[in-house]
């Protein structure tokens, strides 16, 4: 396989840093949501409340941002903006009372956090097409490590000692110098034909998303997502309350099951682009199921984490696969392709959040089971569908970014 060009390792390097910044304040939610439930006296169903109205507000920016970077000659301006957004819109939330207002302005803010995603990603597919699952992969690690390594470490931390308001203020330096940094480098991002937008055949991709294989593949990639979130949501109140950790403990207990899923991603990428990718998501979604159901009926930590930790990073580390298949499906314009995409997986599949909290009310483990029939539905879905073949790609890769030579 052919090493990656520098301009390439640049682009890559560059987006999975400006994922992880974005991502690290978006991934605080998962710990925050408790938090901010304990602080108005509400429960697991408003926890999954505000996490599902966080993901709705992430789906409403998805499509549009893709929309706009398939039609922009300079994607990097619109990465940059993303990181600015979600300063205001998470601070904004710092600073107002009352349940729904908290909740309404960080879906805001989490709108900037998924308008990178389109963006960048669209841009790397572009640049890489042979590589697809592989470079979603590496960017993929980038916002996993803000997310479900830093995010829940550095959260469980500050919110031993401050409010959640102090901590969320506290936790978005990161992205605020990001925007600062990122500067140079979006002036550096354009295309390979600087000046010119791609003509998006909307009419196209409805057809082919309304045929009954784009049909199962959106339910399919909905049942997958939201059996991850199911998981997500309540893991760390789990920890929390029926075994009495601390946020701190909870948030490394937490980082350490995903940081697995995330070393995952980019060598299940790697190795579903030069083979099927059907076989490996079908079997990874029935093991998902299974080690999920074994958390739902454990009766201890040890037991529990045994079942989770598999469960969690398998669904992780699947995801870039997934995304790939998906662009491959469509066949063109790839960033509104994802844009889709990520409305589908963060939009709707963030109601297995609301399902598992309500789920959560009767008893938490539960919500692991839940997690186990929505990955066992997802998979028997799965057996139904047909992915394209992933090809590394014999030509040589366009890269979008500028040389100081370029125009």
């Amino acid at each position: 396989m052919r090493r990656f060009e520098p301009r390439q390792r640049f682009l890559l390097g560059a987006l999975a840093l400006g994922h992880l910044s974005n991502d690290w304040v978006a991934g605080t939610l998962w710990l925050l949501a408790p938090a901010i439930a304990a602080s108005m006296g509400l429960g697991p169903a408003e926890i999954g409340l505000i996490l599902t109205v966080n993901g709705i507000g992430a789906g409403l920016a998805y499509i549009p941002a893709g929309i706009w970077s398939d039609r922009s000659s300079r994607p990097g301006l619109l990465m940059l903006l993303s990181f600015w957004w979600v300063a205001l819109g998470y601070l904004s939330a710092t600073l107002v009372p009352g349940f729904w207002a908290v909740t309404l302005l960080l879906a805001v803010g989490v709108m900037g956090d998924a308008f990178w995603h389109p963006v960048a990603t669209g841009t790397l597919v572009k640049a890489m097409p042979g590589r697809r699952a592989q470079v979603l992969g590496i960017h993929a690690i980038g916002g996993s490590i803000g997310a479900e390594v830093l995010a829940p470490l550095s959260t469980g931390f500050l919110l031993g000692y401050f409010e959640w308001q102090t901590a969320l203020q506290i936790l978005l330096l990161p992205v605020v110098a990001m925007g600062i940094l990122f500067v140079p480098v979006a002036l550096k991002i354009g295309r390979e034909h600087p000046g010119r937008a791609q003509p998006i055949d909307f009419a196209g991709m409805l057809r082919d998303w309304s045929r009954p294989m784009g049909l199962a593949l959106i339910a399919m990639m909905i049942l997958y997502n939201m059996a991850l979130i199911a998981q997500l949501a309540m893991a760390p109140l789990y920890f929390q309350q029926v075994h009495g950790l601390s946020p701190f403990h909870a948030g490394a207990i937490f980082a350490v099951i995903l940081v697995i899923g995330s070393l995952l991603q980019p060598w299940l990428g790697k190795r579903s682009d030069t083979r099927e990718r059907k076989p490996m998501v079908l079997m990874l979604l029935f093991a998902a199921a299974f080690f999920a159901l074994f958390a739902g009926l454990a009766d201890s930590l040890t037991w529990a984490l045994l079942g989770l930790l598999p469960s969690i990073a398998i669904l992780t580390g699947v995801r870039p696969v997934i995304l790939a298949a998906a662009v491959e499906y469509s066949g063109k314009s790839e960033s509104t392709t994802l844009g889709v995409v990520f409305t589908v997986l963060d939009g709707v599949g963030m109601a297995g959040a609301l399902a598992a909290g309500l789920v959560g009310e009767i008893e938490l483990a539960y919500a692991f089971v839940l997690g186990a029939m929505l990955a066992l539905a997802a998979g028997l879905v799965c057996i139904f569908l047909h992915f394209p073949r992933g090809v590394i790609a014999t030509e040589p890769s366009v890269s979008p970014v500028a040389s100081p030579a370029d125009p």
